[in-house]
């Protein structure tokens, strides 16, 4: 039976934002018409127990790994029944009406196959929620100078927007996509696994006729990769990792080849300050001595040309 929305939340050892998130769901849903779907990939912090508990009525699937954002997702969608997809983060918290406007953008543009929301810190200000498709100018280039440079062409949270708007991505810590919209492009491209895999598949969206919109009238509490700080230099390495397959995939290898030569230069560069900055300072900011570290992971890692078995998957490995 096709329901009205199938809500997708992929947890990974963030037990107690996981329940704030889904009271907040409960909270401000419908739930006659929902269905709401946790798919725990190989959490040892007892998240699952705890969804059973607190919520029985969630469909909880428990995997015994980390099968990645992408994988896990897309295990979510086959099992769903909606006529939507509503993918939010465990570290989140929907506020009171913000999934009835990314309904109303839904029912209001057939074209739409995804519909994003404004991302909010936990004082309430505004985090960017919009992204534009990685070119070597954006992964190059200051992006926040971008913004205020070309804000038409590189929109973030400088601009008040009144209405909708069109947009090349969005940033997937919640988003609404149409069920149609995935049957036509595919699920998430699990050779993402985190990072870039809603922007890969805004992408294949827009190449195939969807269109992507901000609403600004949907506001969601993020409170910012939980999950992936305690593991932080691997998840920059997975970051790096998933630029450099969108390039190969989308760009192809001369621009891939040229934005990895341009993003190891300037790794170099930047540990070459910070390392400076830290001895004349001797070490006593533990801020610096972080980046210094996470700077010294990304360009180990790009110095052994970035093997695969680095980066969260290796985390994932060393859970078992």
């Amino acid at each position: 039976m096709m329901i009205d929305l199938s809500i997708i939340i992929v947890n990974w050892n963030t037990k107690e934002d996981l329940i704030r998130c889904l009271k907040s769901v409960f909270e401000t849903g419908k739930k006659d018409s929902w269905e709401v779907i946790v798919i725990d990939n190989g959490s040892r912090d007892g998240s699952g127990d705890e969804v059973k508990r607190v919520f029985p009525g969630v469909l909880l699937v428990e995997n015994r790994e980390n099968l990645g954002f992408a994988g896990a997702v897309n295990q979510g969608i086959r099992k769903s029944s909606g006529k939507h997809v509503l993918l939010l983060n465990p570290d989140t918290q929907v506020k009171k009406g913000s999934t009835e406007a990314l309904f109303s953008l839904m029912d209001s543009c057939p074209k739409a196959g995804i519909a994003g929301v404004q991302l909010l810190n936990a004082d309430g200000s505004k985090q960017n929620s919009i992204a534009n498709f990685p070119t070597l100018a954006t992964e190059l280039l200051n992006k926040s100078l971008m913004r205020r440079l070309f804000p038409e062409k590189f929109p973030g949270k400088e601009k008040v927007y009144r209405e909708p708007i069109e947009v090349e991505s969005v940033i997937g810590a919640c988003m609404m996509v149409r069920k149609k919209a995935i049957d036509a492009v595919g699920l998430l491209d699990e050779d993402y696994f985190l990072f870039l895999e809603e922007t890969d598949w805004c992408y294949r969206m827009k190449k195939t006729g969807w269109k992507v919109y901000h609403v600004p009238q949907a506001e969601v509490y993020h409170f910012q990769g939980k999950s992936a700080e305690t593991h932080i230099e691997m998840a920059k390495i997975e970051y790096y990792r998933s630029r450099y397959r969108f390039f190969r995939k989308h760009h192809g290898v001369p621009q891939y080849a040229l934005l990895v030569v341009g993003l190891a230069i300037k790794l170099g560069i930047e540990f070459l300050s910070m390392f400076v900055g830290c001895v004349v300072t001797f070490f006593m900011f533990k801020k610096w001595r972080r980046r210094l570290s996470i700077h010294a992971h990304l360009l180990w890692w790009h110095l052994q040309f970035c093997p695969e078995d680095m980066g969260l998957r290796q985390a994932k490995e060393s859970k078992r």
